[in-house]
């Protein structure tokens, strides 16, 4: 029986029950109608200037039990993060580091779909790199209290070595300062420019969606680009293997594929989903979500420590501590 056949009194009620629906739905369901704006060439504007700055990390740190925390929760433990880096007051810093330097980590844990999130994994569900058996013991991931490698120089991070920061390479992560991605357009290209180190990814859309031949690699990888709707999709595959450590504990084999989606879901904020398949190291394919926030300031220079001797400082003070057990 169509509507028109129902009393006034029973149109009154169904109008009434669909608007409390719309009501209760999350905010990105009901703020689905957004429609970014057009560059002069028509393909959606991501362009400007954009931080991902948050408290929140890729993995969920072991204080918390699930993806989503309520707004008490949340206020408790900002309070902690605020004053000591670290979100519990069981291991602080010892060194006094966050008195001593200005961290760019933004107000607060990050609201992702209008949920406040203790981690940018989603899948899998304990927000933790789904690390292999094997790789897990590669990296001593598999001891409890496991000290760094520092062997070669290809065992410290990309950030350690100053190649490249948190965000200059798929997938793209924050840290503890130059948190800003500027955003440029042009006809058949999309930018990436990073704060930190001046690093820059240039990824071709609307191409042949080929990737460059197994045989050419990079720190960066091959990205291709297409929009799909709104949302600039970016697959990324051809590491060069010297790559695989990037920041904390995450890992991008030679074998990877990256595939990030950047969509503008607001006049000032960004949504960035990103999927990590890279069987050698992990279980599964893994994925994220993050927010960009419109900056109210410009990108600034950054300068890494010129002239840094830290990493040869570093193996050798290494080095100096095999020479005992050398020696037994």
């Amino acid at each position: 029986m169509g509507l028109s056949s129902h009393s006034a009194g029973d149109r009154r009620a169904f109008l009434l029950a669909i608007g409390a629906a719309a009501i209760s739905l999350p905010v990105a369901a009901r703020t689905s109608a957004y429609r970014a704006p057009r560059t002069r060439f028509g393909a959606p504007d991501l362009q400007g200037v954009w931080t991902n700055a948050a408290y929140t990390r890729l993995e969920r740190p072991p204080q918390f039990k699930s993806l989503v925390i309520s707004p008490q929760e949340a206020r408790r433990v900002e309070a902690i993060y605020a004053k000591l880096g670290v979100f519990t007051t069981e291991n602080p810093d010892p060194l006094g580091q966050k008195d001593s330097e200005y961290w760019d980590v933004g107000d607060g844990l990050a609201r992702v779909r209008g949920e406040i999130r203790t981690s940018w994994i989603v899948d899998p569900p304990d927000g933790r790199l789904p690390f292999t058996e094997e790789a897990n013991a590669r990296f001593g991931y598999d001891k409890l209290a496991a000290a760094a490698k520092l062997d070669n120089p290809e065992d410290a991070t990309m950030t350690a070595r100053c190649v490249g920061g948190e965000s200059a390479f798929p997938p793209n992560l924050n840290s503890p300062d130059g948190n800003f991605m500027q955003v440029l357009q042009t006809p058949g290209y999309v930018a990436l420019h990073i704060e930190k180190y001046h690093a820059a990814r240039i990824i071709p859309v609307g191409g042949d969606g080929r990737h460059a031949p197994a045989a050419v690699t990079s720190w960066t990888g091959d990205p291709v680009g297409r929009w799909e709707g709104d949302t600039l999709v970016i697959e990324s595959t051809n590491f060069c293997a010297a790559g695989i450590s990037r920041y904390g504990r995450l890992k991008i084999s030679a074998a990877a594929k990256v595939v990030e989606r950047l969509t503008r879901v607001g006049d000032s904020e960004l949504l960035y989903e990103f999927q990590v398949t890279d069987p050698t190291l992990y279980t599964q394919a893994w994925r994220a979500e993050m927010p960009f926030r419109a900056s109210k300031g410009p990108i600034y220079e950054y300068s890494c420590h010129e002239g840094n001797y830290s990493l040869p400082n570093m193996l050798a003070a290494a080095r100096l501590e095999d020479r005992p057990a050398a020696d037994r």
